[in-house]
């Protein structure tokens, strides 16, 4: 009566190798994500800015860039702060370098009281030099 093999048979030994593969296609997908989102998330506030002929970026070595939504609300950098806070900022900023240049970006939206206003701001900290962002004409 045939029962089959009774000899063992050795098992497969376990592989020690790290197939890299991938990992590497993984890592090539990440970074293809990151190359294309990176620029989407540098300005995260969408404004509807003025359009001059006079348009032309600032070679400012050094500056702030200051912006007024459309809703009123001010924005330090990408930081979004209330008045007082602004002004105590901008005060600090204006005592450690009085030759800050402060770039202005403000919603076509925005009163120009509102704008006014802050310009004093600016002005009272100490900081005179004021650029205004505005879009070239197509």
């Amino acid at each position: 009566m045939p029962f089959g093999r009774l000899e063992r048979t050795e098992r497969p030994k376990p592989m020690g190798e790290i197939n890299m593969t991938p990992l590497i296609d993984v890592m090539l997908v990440l970074l293809v994500i990151f190359m294309i989102a990176a620029p989407l998330m540098t300005s995260s506030l969408r404004l509807d800015l003025p359009k001059s002929e006079a348009a032309t970026p600032s070679d400012a070595p050094k500056f702030v860039a200051v912006t007024m939504s459309p809703d009123g609300a001010i924005y330090l950098g990408e930081d979004k702060v209330d008045t007082a806070a602004f002004q105590r900022r901008i005060k600090t900023l204006a005592q450690g370098n009085p030759q800050l240049e402060v770039q202005l970006r403000a919603d076509k939206a925005v009163p120009y009281g509102q704008v006014a206003e802050l310009i004093g701001w600016v002005q009272g900290a100490g900081l005179s030099k004021i650029a205004f962002v505005a879009e070239a004409k197509p």
